[in-house]
């Protein structure tokens, strides 16, 4: 298909005895962003080593723009972009120097390089920092740094490994608003995270993989429904926990989660429930309540639901 950048078939990748990545499959369409996600150690990485050409695979088989990530890596090189977990940058020089011996390595003639620079250093509102040395930025001025670095020869379809990790919530917000920019100007993206919240802002399609395997796929709104809608009651009285609890769970889908306090409890709906037909329930079990509603599922619970691991335990891996 045209519309197709990257296509992955079967793709493995073994460490000893330990399979990284088992056997997945995987399209990005071009001008999408897809969120790769999956607990600590479930592959990530090494997938986008694969895709990247940075590591070969066991077996299966990847293209980008229709060429092969093993068979024609120089060519893949030529339209892709890697901005990783750590910024590969020259502290010692200033930002446009740094763009300027990333465009020399990237054989741009000089004058070509120079200007691209100049270009990307405005685009992206590092005008101001371009003279100054690297080493005197903020922690999120030089992530935004690597990332364009990355831009240099503009890519077809970038790839980000945990793009925002250790950032403050002010420069993460930076790296998001230079992401819509990249995704306005027509670049693909494919992105891991450790943030839930990064995927649901930023990708049109999340990607959750578990020991090296595809377990879910779909837009952040499909994800959130295929799992049910989120109930909470609201009671007036602590001492009927346990038979609000067993009310609960004949309504909805598994377990029944109580507050601390033991003033509330919650669990996943079954389909078509309703408010009404809740209070109605807790009405005929005579157990008196404050409230009730119903909202949609986080991702952070989609995630704990599809991998059985919260989403703390998503940290940046080697895997």
């Amino acid at each position: 298909m045209r519309d197709v950048l990257l296509e992955a078939e079967g793709l493995e990748k073994r460490f000893g005895n330990t399979r990284a990545v088992a056997g997945v499959d995987l399209s990005v369409r071009r001008g999408s962003v897809v969120g790769l996600l999956g607990p600590n150690g479930a592959g990530k990485t090494t997938m986008l080593r694969i895709l990247s050409t940075l590591t070969l695979p066991d077996a299966g088989r990847a293209t980008i723009g229709g060429f092969d990530v093993v068979r024609e890596a120089t060519r893949v090189r030529t339209i892709i972009g890697l901005a990783g977990q750590s910024a590969a940058l020259d502290e010692k020089i200033s930002g446009y120097e740094n763009l300027l011996m990333f465009g020399r390595l990237s054989h741009l003639p000089e004058r070509i390089a120079r200007a691209r620079a100049r270009e990307l250093l405005a685009r992206y509102d590092l005008d101001e920092a371009g003279n100054r040395l690297v080493s005197t930025y903020s922690g999120g001025m030089r992530r935004r740094l690597d990332l364009i670095s990355s831009l240099v020869v503009a890519p077809q379809l970038l790839f980000l490994d945990e793009p925002t990790t250790g950032l403050d919530p002010r420069s993460r917000n930076e790296i998001w608003s230079t992401l819509r920019q990249l995704v306005a100007a027509g670049i693909t993206v494919l992105l891991t995270t450790q943030y839930l919240d990064e995927a649901d802002q930023l990708a049109d399609r999340i990607v959750i993989i578990d020991h090296g395997a595809v377990i879910a796929e779909g837009t952040p709104p499909d994800l959130k429904s295929a799992i049910g809608t989120r109930v909470r009651v609201d009671l007036a009285d602590p001492a009927d926990a346990d038979a609000a609890a067993a009310v609960l769970s004949r309504l909805s889908r598994g377990r029944v989660e109580r507050d601390p306090q033991g003033d509330s409890i919650s669990g996943v709906c079954v389909e078509a429930l309703t408010v009404p037909a809740v209070v109605r329930a807790f009405d005929a079990a005579g157990i008196p309540i404050v409230d009730a509603a119903l909202h949609a599922p986080s991702l952070d619970e989609v995630f704990l639901s599809l991998t059985g691991n919260p989403a703390g335990a998503m940290e940046a891996s080697a895997a």
